[in-house]
């Protein structure tokens, strides 16, 4: 079981496996290690797709940030450049803290995979004679998700009300109880918070996606990294906004708004802003911009409606995540965009009204139409295709909600089924296309 609070996690961009993931490993390691009696140097590697796509990702300054002491959901965005470049000039982590170089104590391995999953770390604390004094080898396994050798740090072992293994057991669940999903979902993480607490973790959530949007909205200029993406969201805003009062629009317009909300959330996340994980970083631009779209376009709206929405959102995450992979890194982006929009498919579903079969229906939808998508980022950078295809993303989470309301939930594939496919068509996809930059649209074009 997963709980959303562990999967809807706030935090800054470009990529929560190779960013956010790694800035808590090391901050993990900083508490670890900081009273250690002779501490005088650190040192970090990293292996695998962490190492081929980290400087894109942004991975060893999040690492210099997490061994700073910052954590991805209360540092300044605004303030990055103004912390890196202090330990830059000092080479040390805080006013007498042990020495770290950037350039020098951070290894890219770009020959090593480390057992476990692609996305390795191992940081080694040394004394002054360079004699290791503390070891920690993990792994960021996707959504910021960290997990160590033999211990998922996922959070403490709760004991839910209402366990559930797949998506037949969550609807058994909900048919034998008479509880709808997000009911199930809420009574679960009523395990470890209470009613208020989940409510107001919800709203945070709820905020921090629609300020992102918001903010969004109003940056300029080109992203970061060298591609020269320029940010699209403000100039569709303002003609979208120009063209509300003309009396000949197109039908498709409302789909102009869908990717619009996605296309600022995931601007900002290239520019690493202030995101929420949804599950993934490099997805984050799908649940807000549906979420968005249901409060702006949708009746009925309200409060307790978009807490539904993330609830039952969250239950189809888990899901995802527990029975496949999230990871762009494990599976190709079928387990990041795609799951995503399984996500907000069954979200949209419930706060329109929908039964748990049709919920269901719509996460199997959206799943299924994603399957075999691959992970090639140019230069590492989360930008292209990756932005694009949050708009995307959003827009086919909607079709899959609205085919699913339009039947009666019956349906022949189930969404285990595609969860499963989705688990296999990752593993047997070759390594190129799964978050390395080595294959696919990275090759085939020029990052410069």
């Amino acid at each position: 079981m997963i709980s959303a609070f562990d999967l809807f996690k706030i935090g800054i961009g470009p990529s929560s496996s190779h960013t956010v993931g790694p800035m808590v490993a090391a901050l993990d390691f900083r508490e670890r290690t900081r009273r250690r009696p002779g501490l005088a140097r650190i040192r970090a590697e990293i292996f695998g797709s962490l190492a081929w796509t980290g400087r894109g990702h942004g991975t060893d300054i999040a690492i210099l940030l997490g061994l700073l002491g910052h954590s991805p959901s209360a540092i300044d965005p605004d303030r990055v450049h103004e912390y890196v470049a202090e330990a830059k000039r000092t080479g040390r982590l805080g006013l007498g803290g042990p020495a770290f170089a950037l350039e020098t104590d951070l290894v890219f391995n770009f020959t090593e995979v480390l057992p476990v999953h692609t996305n390795g770390m191992r940081f080694r604390a040394l004394d002054s004679q360079g004699t290791v004094l503390d070891t920690v080898t993990c792994y960021s396994i996707g959504g910021g998700f960290v997990v160590g050798e033999e211990e998922v740090r996922a959070g403490e072992a709760v004991e839910f009300p209402l366990p559930y293994a797949s998506a037949a057991d969550l609807l058994a669940t909900c048919l034998r109880t008479g509880f709808s999903i997000a009911q199930v979902q809420r009574a679960n993480e009523g395990a470890s918070r209470s009613r208020e607490a989940i409510d107001e973790g919800l709203d945070a959530i709820r905020d921090a996606m629609f300020a992102c949007i918001d903010r969004g909205l109003r940056q300029t200029g080109e992203l970061p990294g060298g591609l020269k993406v320029r940010r699209r969201a403000k100039k569709l805003f303002e003609d979208l906004e120009a063209n509300r009062h003309l009396n000949a629009r197109p039908a498709h317009e409302i789909m102009d708004w869908i990717s619009l909300f996605a296309l600022a959330v995931n601007e900002e996340n290239a520019a690493g802003g202030r995101v929420v994980t949804a599950p993934t970083n490099g997805a984050a631009g799908i649940v807000p911009a549906v979420l968005r779209y249901a409060r702006d376009f949708c009746p009925g709206w309200s409060d307790e409606r978009g807490r539904e929405f993330l609830l039952v959102a969250a239950a189809i995450g888990g899901l995802i995540k527990s029975r496949a992979s999230i990871s762009g890194a494990e599976v190709g982006c079928q387990g990041e965009v795609g799951s995503a929009a399984a996500m907000a498919a069954a979200g949209l579903a419930a706060l329109l009204g929908g039964s748990t079969l049709q919920i269901e229906n719509a996460a199997e939808i959206a799943m299924e139409h994603h399957l075999g998508m691959t992970c090639d980022p140019i230069g590492g950078l989360v930008q292209i295709p990756c932005i694009e295809r949050n708009a995307f993303g959003a827009n086919k989470a909607v079709v899959a909600a609205s085919l699913a309301l339009r039947g009666d939930g019956i349906h022949r594939v189930s969404l285990d089924e595609v969860i499963e496919t989705m688990r296999q068509t990752g593993h047997d996809m070759q390594a190129k296309y799964k978050e390395t930059s080595l294959g696919g649209l990275a090759v085939n074009v020029a990052a410069c």
